[in-house]
C-alpha cells in the first residue's frame, strides 16, 4: 500500500473535503483527489461518497480513516523521536480502566503519572465493558481477568483475592444460613472458603443485590451481612477490626491487566505508564495495593 497515498486520504477525511484539504496543507487540490482515487483503485473500494456539494467517508472509508489515521501518527511521532535521538514523552494518552479500580486508586496514578510526565494531557474514563480500543481512540485499558484477545497485548501488573468478610457482631456459627450482600448477577446459595481448620461451606441468603463493591462494602460494615470483597478493598477495616476476614473464597484469584493494540506501535506515553504502574506496584501483590490505598486515605 502507498502509504503517501494513505496519508493523503486521511487528510481529506480529516478536514471533511478536498478544497478545505488542500487548503490546510498548501497542495493542489487535484493531486489529493488523484492521489484518493489510486488508493480506491489500489484496493478496490469506495472510500468517499461524492456528491455535488459535499463528500461523505463510505463505512469502510470511516473504518479506514480512524484506522490509518492513529497509526500514522504513531507513525510520525516515532520517526521524530528517533531522528531527534530522544523519546519525547508528550500529546494525549487515553485510558480506560474499570470502575473499582478507578474509584480506589487511579485518581491517585493519574496525579502522579500527570507530575512526574507533565507534557502528556492524560484522559481517564470508567468502564466495565470491553470497550473498543481502536474504535473508541483508546491508548491503554486496564482491565481484570481478561478473556484471551490476539488484537491486544500486555501484562498483569497487580493480584488480588476475594475473601469473606463480615462485621464484628456476625460470628461464623455452624449450621446458620447467614444474610448476604451480593453482586446484582451472583445466583449462589452457598460460598466455599479456606480457613486455618480446612474448606468450609458458607450457606447464604441474599438480602440486598447491590451492583458496586464499594456499596457491598459499605453495607457490610453497617451489619447487613456477609459478602466476598477484594481483600485490597477491605484490608484496612478488617486492622481496624470493623470487619472480621472469615476465610479466602477459592478459586477467586483476580489478576489486572495492561493492554494495549498489538498491532500499534508501543508509543512513549503507553511504555511510561506502564513503567509507572511497575514502579507503584513492584510486587504485583494484593497486600502492595491495599497499603498503596491506604496510605492515601
Amino acid at each position: 500500500m502507498d502509504l503517501l497515498a494513505l496519508a493523503d486520504f486521511t487528510l481529506v477525511a480529516r478536514h471533511g473535503g478536498f478544497g478545505k484539504a488542500a487548503r490546510a496543507a498548501r497542495r493542489p487540490k487535484a493531486t489529493l483527489s488523484r492521489r484518493v482515487s489510486e488508493l480506491e483503485v489500489a484496493l478496490d473500494l469506495r472510500l468517499f461518497e461524492r456528491g455535488q456539494r459535499d463528500l461523505k467517508l463510505t463505512e469502510e472509508g470511516r473504518a479506514l480513516a480512524e484506522r490509518a489515521g492513529a497509526l500514522l501518527a504513531e507513525l510520525e511521532e516515532t520517526t521524530i523521536e528517533i531522528a531527534s535521538g530522544s523519546v519525547a514523552v508528550r500529546g494525549r494518552l487515553r485510558i480506560s480502566a474499570p470502575l473499582l479500580f478507578s474509584q480506589t486508586a487511579m485518581g491517585s496514578l493519574a496525579a502522579g503519572f500527570a507530575q512526574r510526565h507533565p507534557d502528556v494531557q492524560l484522559e481517564v474514563t470508567t468502564d466495565d465493558r470491553a470497550v473498543d480500543m481502536v474504535e473508541e481512540g483508546y491508548d491503554l485499558v486496564i482491565r481484570v481477568n481478561p478473556a484471551a484477545d490476539d488484537a491486544l497485548v500486555g501484562r498483569p501488573f497487580l493480584h488480588d483475592r476475594l475473601i469473606v468478610v463480615a462485621a464484628p457482631d456476625l460470628a461464623p456459627l455452624a449450621g446458620v444460613i447467614f444474610p448476604a450482600v451480593v453482586r446484582d448477577r451472583d445466583v449462589e446459595s452457598s460460598w466455599t472458603i479456606d480457613t486455618a481448620d480446612g474448606q468450609r461451606a458458607i450457606p447464604i441468603n441474599p438480602v440486598l443485590r447491590l451492583s458496586s463493591l464499594v456499596m457491598i462494602r459499605d453495607a457490610v460494615l453497617l451489619g447487613a451481612g456477609v459478602a466476598r470483597l477484594p481483600l485490597s478493598l477491605v484490608s484496612r477495616d478488617i486492622a481496624r477490626r470493623r470487619l472480621i476476614a472469615w476465610g479466602d473464597v477459592r478459586t477467586s484469584r483476580i489478576a489486572l491487566w495492561a493492554l494495549y493494540p498489538s498491532r500499534r506501535l508501543l508509543n512513549a506515553r503507553v511504555a511510561a505508564f506502564l513503567d509507572y504502574l511497575r514502579q507503584s506496584f513492584p510486587n504485583g501483590t494484593a497486600e502492595e495495593l491495599a497499603t498503596y490505598l491506604d496510605d492515601r486515605c
